[in-house]
C-alpha cells in the first residue's frame, strides 16, 4: 500500500514538472514571436469632404386657390395630380343665391335712376316757381320774404337731386359687386400648373364668412423644385450659394440626385436651444421622380480632391502595442492626432468645391498633420508624420510627406490567430 502511494506521487511531481516545461517553452515562444503587420498602401483616387443635412422636397411655387363666396359645390373638373391652363376652370358653385342678389341689385339701379328723374323734375319746377317769384318782387307784387322763399325750395331741390344721383352710384356699385361674386361662383386657376390637393367634393358647402376656405392646390412647375434644408450652426459657415449638391430620398435610394445651393436665409430657427439655418437647394425633375413632401438627406460637397494620394483613415486610427511603440517609435507614439472633421490626421486642407460660375474659385485652404505607422526592415512599427488634407470619414489626402505604393499599417497579426487593433480599410483600386 505504502509502495503504491509512492508510485502515485511520484507520477504527480513527473506530470507537473513536464507542464510546467511546456508552458515555459509556449511564453518563451510568445514572448519572441515578431508581430505580422497589417498594411495598406498609399493610393491615389478621389475624396470629398461634405456636410450633410436633412430637409423637404417642395414646388417653387404653390398656389392655394380658395372660394370667395359661400354656396354648394355645384360641379368639379379637375383631380389630383390634373395639368391645369392659366384661366382653366377648375370647379362651379351653385350660383343661385348669388343670381338673386344681382336681380336685387338691378332693381335697386332702376329705382335709383327713377329717383334721380323725380329730383331733376322737382328742381325744374323749384327752378320755374323761383324765377316767378322774382319778377313779382320786382313789379311789387310779391314780397322779399316770398322770393327767399322760392331761391331755398330750389337749392333744396337740387340737393335732392345730388342725392338721388348718389344712390344710383351706390346702386350701381352693389350691382357690380354681385356681378363680381357671380363671376367667383365659376373657380379658374391662376397659373399653369399641376393640382397636388383638392380639398371639396361635389355637393359640399363653401363658407366664406371669415376666410376663403382652401378648394386646391396648385404647384406651377414640378420639373423645377427646391430642398428647404435645415443646416447646424456648426455647418453653415462652410456652405454657400452655387455650391453643388447631391441627395438621396426614400423612394430610390440607390439613385443620387445632384442640385445647387440657390440660398442660405439669415433668419434662424431654433427647437429645443438647437439653432439650424434653412440652405435652399435648387433642383431640376425632368423626370417628374421626386415629389412634394419627399425627405431628402442632402450633402454639400464643400471640398473635393481629384486624383490626389490618399491613405485609409484606419491607418490614422493604428497605434501599436505599448512594447512595438516604444521600441520604434518612443512616447511620441502615445500622442493621438487630432483633426477637427473628427478623424486622425490633424487639420484638414479645404478646397471648396467650385461654383456654376467659376470651376477655378477656391475659398479656403487649410493644411495639418497626420501620423500613421510603417513596418521597417527590423519587423518593427516606424512612425511618420505627413501633412493632411481633406477626408472623407473612410480616407484622408496626403499632401506631403508619403510616397504613392508606400504601405502602413492598419492592424496587427500575432501566430495563426489574428488581432486587429483598428477595423482595416484598404483604398480601393
Amino acid at each position: 500500500m505504502k509502495k503504491s502511494i509512492r508510485y502515485l506521487i511520484g507520477a504527480v511531481v513527473v506530470a507537473g514538472i513536464a507542464v510546467g516545461a511546456v508552458l515555459v517553452s509556449g511564453a518563451g515562444d510568445r514572448k519572441t514571436a515578431a508581430p505580422v503587420w497589417q498594411t495598406s498602401p498609399v493610393k491615389r483616387g478621389d475624396v470629398e469632404y461634405k456636410v450633410t443635412a436633412s430637409g423637404t422636397l417642395s414646388p417653387l411655387v404653390t398656389v392655394q386657390v380658395g372660394s370667395q363666396v359661400s354656396g354648394r359645390m355645384k360641379e368639379i373638373f379637375v383631380d389630383f395630380n390634373s395639368d391645369v391652363k392659366k384661366g382653366q376652370v377648375l370647379a362651379t358653385i351653385d350660383p343661385s343665391l348669388v343670381e338673386f342678389e344681382v336681380l336685387k341689385a338691378k332693381a335697386q339701379v332702376k329705382t335709383a335712376k327713377a329717383g334721380i328723374s323725380k329730383a331733376e323734375a322737382a328742381v325744374f319746377d323749384r327752378k320755374q316757381v323761383m324765377e316767378r317769384t322774382n319778377a313779382l318782387r320786382d313789379k311789387r307784387l310779391a314780397t322779399d320774404m316770398d322770393a327767399d322763399s322760392a331761391r331755398a325750395a330750389y337749392q333744396s331741390a337740387l340737393a335732392e337731386l345730388e342725392s338721388a344721383r348718389a344712390v344710383s352710384t351706390q346702386a350701381q356699385a352693389a350691382l357690380k359687386q354681385a356681378q363680381t361674386n357671380l363671376g367667383y361662383t365659376t373657380i379658374v386657376s391662376p397659373i399653369d400648373g399641376v393640382v397636388i390637393s383638392r380639398e371639396i367634393d361635389v355637393g359640399q358647402t363653401v363658407a366664406a364668412s371669415f376666410q376663403a376656405p382652401t378648394l386646391f392646390q396648385i404647384a406651377e412647375d414640378l420639373r423645377r423644385m427646391e430642398v428647404h434644408t435645415s443646416l447646424a450652426e456648426s455647418d453653415v459657415g462652410q456652405v454657400t450659394d452655387g455650391m453643388e449638391v447631391e441627395f438621396t430620398v426614400d423612394a430610390f435610394p440607390s439613385r443620387v440626385f445632384k442640385g445647387s445651393v440657390k440660398q442660405v436665409r439669415y433668419s434662424p430657427t431654433t427647437v429645443q436651444n438647437v439653432v439650424t439655418y434653412d440652405a435652399v437647394v435648387s433642383v431640376e425633375n425632368p423626370d417628374l421622380l421626386l415629389r412634394p413632401g419627399m425627405t431628402a438627406e442632402v450633402s454639400f460637397i464643400v471640398a473635393r480632391c481629384s486624383d490626389c494620394l490618399l491613405v485609409s483613415n484606419s491607418a490614422l486610427r493604428f497605434k501599436p502595442p505599448a512594447r512595438e511603440g516604444k521600441d520604434a517609435a518612443g512616447d511620441a507614439a502615445k500622442k493621438p492626432a487630432s483633426s477637427p472633421f473628427g478623424f486622425m490626421g490633424g487639420p484638414h486642407r479645404m478646397q471648396q468645391s467650385a461654383s456654376t460660375t467659376d470651376e477655378t474659385e477656391i475659398a479656403k485652404k487649410v493644411t495639418g498633420t497626420g501620423t500613421v505607422f510603417k513596418p521597417g526592415a527590423d519587423g518593427g512599427a516606424h512612425q511618420i508624420s505627413f501633412t493632411s488634407g481633406i477626408t472623407d470619414g473612410r480616407v484622408t489626402e496626403v499632401v506631403d510627406g508619403l510616397a504613392e505604393g508606400d504601405l502602413v499599417i492598419t492592424g496587427i497579426s500575432t501566430g495563426s490567430s489574428t488581432t486587429s487593433v483598428t477595423r482595416p480599410s484598404v483604398i480601393p483600386e
